[in-house]
């Protein structure tokens, strides 16, 4: 007990001139985990943790995206609340996120108030968005186009839709590729070989650390183990890559085959977006319900706004791009058309604001560690 208390003295020491209480705090939880070691083969957090004496503000910026915020060392820890050490290592690694996404947000008063009021903005940017597309769409009588066999192009041309959505897409890609960068150089994480780049890819692609280190999975509020987070992220990762692939198709059919919009329910482009977007509907509802049920020592309440709103907006993607799907020769397509394009556009531009950049950041935080444990330990005091 007196060495914990001395260890905790010296990480208030060595975080002294760190830029936030956040990051100190999580650096003193940090060094208080060191010393304990219990939670050793729990998630890469643990053994990235032991390669390190101290923790400067690179390094606690990596762990804290390392992390999957499972919960599994907060429920084993002896030093959890309500013990004076007050160690809630989930909870200060959300916090600290935070932090790493919101210093490559640009413009940062957009990401300030998207993580406060992360639903209201979500759900008022497809408002605004929805209008505008709608009466973008109405005809110069003032009433909607009503194109024979739902055809989209019809109600939105072609040439509005690129223009909405393109210059988004670059902006997000190029704001998102160029904050992770500036993420992954201050890491000093060193030069990626073929076996890291294997394995963190493996490690994306499977959630693995969603396992609880155990493989029983996260710790439900209850204390019991469950899989439900993995595979409700599960659902939400690859419903959102089946929707993008069959934009994707979609847009091969159309400026080098030829082929217009609206395909046949068995044509690869439908195939690939129903699919994808009930998988994508289920897994953000479970997410949903998940996230209302969570221990509340796991969640960090400034991160609500932000979880919320990305869940929201995942949601109405999804039902909103299968409503549209079922009754494209309604009377109905017009406006269910504008809602969708506008919830989609809502989405991209949110998305480096939101949860979606934890993805970004937490696979180069993998890419790190693939790299980092192939190395010899080195041990130095507040080695980054």
């Amino acid at each position: 007990m007196h060495k914990l208390e001395e260890l905790t003295r010296q990480a208030a020491a060595l975080t002294r001139g760190m830029p936030s209480i956040e990051v100190s705090d999580a650096a003193r939880m940090l060094q208080i985990c060191n010393a304990c070691r219990y939670c050793e083969g729990y998630c890469a957090v643990f053994p990235a943790m032991t390669r390190r004496l101290a923790f400067d503000r690179a390094d606690v910026h990596y762990l804290a995206n390392l992390c999957h915020n499972c919960g599994a060392c907060l429920h084993a820890c002896q030093y959890a609340p309500p013990h004076e050490f007050g160690v809630n290592l989930p909870r200060a690694m959300a916090r600290v996120r935070q932090q790493t996404w919101a210093e490559h947000a640009w413009p940062a008063a957009f990401g300030a108030l998207y993580r406060r009021n992360g639903v209201w903005v979500a759900l008022a940017l497809v408002a605004a968005l929805t209008l505008f597309i709608a009466l973008a769409a109405l005809d110069p009588g003032g009433g909607w186009r009503m194109p024979p066999q739902g055809d989209f192009y019809r109600v939105v041309p072609h040439r509005l839709m690129v223009g909405l959505f393109l210059p988004v897409f670059v902006y997000v890609v190029a704001v998102l590729a160029i904050g992770v960068r500036r993420f992954f150089i201050g890491l000093q994480a060193g030069t990626p070989t073929k076996p890291a780049v294997r394995d963190a890819a493996r490690d994306v692609l499977t959630l693995r650390y969603l396992d609880g280190g155990h493989g029983d999975g996260c710790n439900e509020a209850d204390d019991a183990f469950t899989l439900a987070r993995r595979r409700a992220h599960h659902l939400v990762f690859y419903g959102f890559l089946l929707c993008f692939a069959a934009t994707c198709v979609a847009t091969l059919y159309h400026f080098v085959l030829g082929q217009r919009a609206p395909y046949e329910w068995t044509s690869v482009p439908k195939l690939l977006g129903t699919s994808g977007g009930a998988a994508l509907a289920l897994g953000s509802a479970w997410l949903w319900w998940l996230h209302r049920r969570r221990h509340r020592l796991h969640r960090e309440p400034t991160q609500t706004g932000l979880d919320r709103g990305f869940i929201a907006l995942l949601f109405l993607t999804a039902t909103s791009g299968l409503a549209l799907a079922l009754l494209r020769s309604s009377a109905a397509m017009p406006l269910l058309l504008s809602l969708h394009l506008a919830t989609v556009l809502a989405l991209f531009v949110t998305l480096p604001y939101g949860k979606f950049a934890h993805g970004v950041y937490r696979g180069a935080a993998l890419l790190k560690w693939a790299i980092e444990k192939r190395q010899p330990a080195r041990l130095d005091v507040g080695e980054s």
